[in-house]
């Protein structure tokens, strides 16, 4: 444990160090100049995840619409993206940077006890939400959420959820499950991991009697027959996924993985209303939309005092969350 300890937080100090680095290049090649000349895009989590994903997908858009020359992404991994934020809030009046951000964060923030929060930021816009789903193994005698829920309200101990890292969409999502069908949060049995690979792993080994993560990080082994998709967690059917929502199912559970962009908090309104005309122009290509329509995310855009007002709501509903699992 002391071991695990140490790497990680030897990773953060690394990327820390390199996104410092980065910073400062592109601060000096950048000068004054537009965010239009050159753009970083900070994705506080390692290449290959969601948020390095939507990072990279803006970067290609932005690259191939004019909206933005040189556009880079740079990777700052750690304790659920509060490293990044950690490092964004630092930069000041840094111009030329957004960082994403989203769900996943507010969770992380609050059980790292991180010193910066997203009101130390500058709220640019929210872009797309991405959705959970359940899942059981192929041969798993639950063939429905009703014969899934039954067993967790009867045993929720010995019902095993995998998903993510702990206070994550994942988790608080398995504790809202919980709640709905009359069971104490804290009594639920979530197995945290680190991707979404290994969250596939504990499943198909029956370390875990069922998974919860984004329906892409289980869409590949939904299709080949592995999994057995039980119910997504939109608020509402999405177009592209073949599985009922938990609220049409009769569960009044529903929760996005929501991801936008926040600023450093020493930017000038100019500089926030060009970041802003940015992601707009963004939002509007046809890149953008083939984008959300690859990736089965569900367009949410919203900018200025209504992003930063979401941004406010979210964080006291996902504290009142962790507060009932006990974490």
């Amino acid at each position: 444990m002391k071991r695990r300890k140490v790497t990680a937080i030897a990773v953060s100090i690394v990327a820390a160090i390199a996104f410092v680095a980065a910073a400062a290049n592109a601060s000096a090649s950048g000068g004054a100049q537009s965010p239009r000349t050159k753009l970083t895009l900070v994705a506080p989590a390692a290449p290959g995840g969601g948020w390095d994903a939507f990072a990279r997908e803006a970067q290609q858009a932005m690259r191939a619409n004019g909206i933005a020359g040189g556009v880079q992404v740079v990777n700052v991994p750690g304790a659920s993206g509060t490293i990044g934020l950690g490092q964004v809030v630092e930069m000041g009046d840094r111009h030329d940077l957004m960082m994403v951000t989203g769900g996943v964060m507010l969770g992380g923030i609050l059980l790292n006890d991180s010193a910066v929060t997203l009101d130390d930021t500058v709220p640019i816009a929210r872009l797309a939400d991405d959705f959970n789903v359940l899942v059981v193994p192929a041969d798993s005698p639950f063939d429905t959420l009703q014969d899934f829920t039954a067993a967790l309200a009867a045993d929720p101990g010995g019902t095993a959820i995998a998903g993510g890292s702990l206070g994550g969409i994942d988790h608080l999502l398995a504790g809202l499950l919980a709640q709905a069908v009359g069971v104490d949060p804290r009594e639920v049995n979530y197995i945290a991991y680190p991707g979404g690979g290994e969250v596939v792993t504990s499943i198909l080994s029956s370390t875990a009697q069922a998974g919860l993560s984004g329906y892409n990080e289980f869409r590949d082994q939904i299709d080949s027959g592995n999994l057995k998709a039980l119910a997504v967690s939109a608020h509402d059917p999405v177009d592209g996924i073949e599985v009922s929502t938990f609220r049409e199912q009769g569960v009044e559970v529903s929760m996005s993985n929501w991801r936008g962009y926040v600023a450093p908090p020493g930017i000038s309104d100019d500089v926030r209303d060009e970041l802003v005309a940015m992601v707009s122009e963004l939002r509007d290509t046809e890149d953008w939309a083939d984008t959300l329509d690859r990736n089965n995310w569900v367009d949410s855009f919203m900018v200025g005092e209504e992003f930063a007002d979401f941004i406010a709501s979210e964080t006291e509903r996902t504290a009142a969350i962790v507060k009932e699992l006990g974490l």
